[in-house]
């Protein structure tokens, strides 16, 4: 019998068996797919979360995206840096506390907005400069789910100012900007990502694949034990 993760998985028999009944299903349903059996997790993690199965095929993965991004936070004290509150909010405490990760977004700060009115571009923009002069985006894992503009300014940072962050999870949903910041993002060679091709994404997306990568940690954990 498959013995649950201390952390990362459901408290209660019950929510464990519902959990894995249902990455059953999935595995079932799912015909035929590309990922890595370390990649895997993470695609039917967002599947279980949207009960969408175009994931399997709009998810893409740098090739050093898991490797890169596990031997970081199994290092501990990884700093994620969000576009928006939801998903730091989303995230578990007793797993981030776990890897000894620390959570950060600005977009509501009075200094983001006063410097967003005064340069005419967005908050989350300004959110993302925050943050790399505050010295978190380096060697942090970058989720954006909400806002193109914050993933397009990351990929400047790390084009133009060097930034080279573990991992950027790539995954704004919309119609203005989401599908060509993401093309943008997939276009970087030299620093790891994951990323949904097209509009689709979101905040709920990308809680459920960073919750796939401490969970992937937390078997190598345990393996290693």
């Amino acid at each position: 019998m498959r013995t649950a993760n201390i952390v990362t998985e459901q408290l209660t028999a019950a929510g464990r068996a519902i959990e894995h009944d249902s990455f059953a299903i999935i595995d079932q349903e799912v015909g035929h797919h590309a990922y890595s059996a370390e990649q895997w997790p993470l695609v039917r993690r967002m599947i279980h979360a949207n009960a969408d199965f175009e994931f399997n095929g709009l998810t893409a993965f740098h090739p050093q995206a898991m490797q890169a991004s596990l031997a970081r936070i199994l290092q501990g004290g990884t700093p994620v840096v969000a576009d928006v509150e939801m998903i730091c909010v989303g995230l578990s405490a007793p797993r981030l506390a776990h890897f000894g990760i620390t959570t950060h977004q600005f977009i509501s700060d009075p200094d983001v907005i006063a410097a967003a009115q005064a340069e005419d571009t967005t908050r989350a923009v300004q959110a993302m400069r925050k943050a790399w002069r505050r010295g978190l985006l380096e060697g942090a894992i970058i989720g954006i789910g909400n806002a193109p503009t914050a993933l397009i300014e990351v990929v400047r940072l790390i084009r133009d100012e060097g930034l080279r962050p573990a991992l950027v999870v790539g995954m704004p949903v919309g119609f203005v900007s989401a599908a060509e910041s993401k093309d943008l993002l997939m276009a970087i060679e030299d620093v790891p990502w994951v990323a949904i091709r097209g509009r689709k994404g979101g905040s709920t997306l990308v809680v459920a694949a960073i919750h796939a990568l401490l969970g992937v940690a937390e078997e190598h954990q345990r393996h290693a034990a």
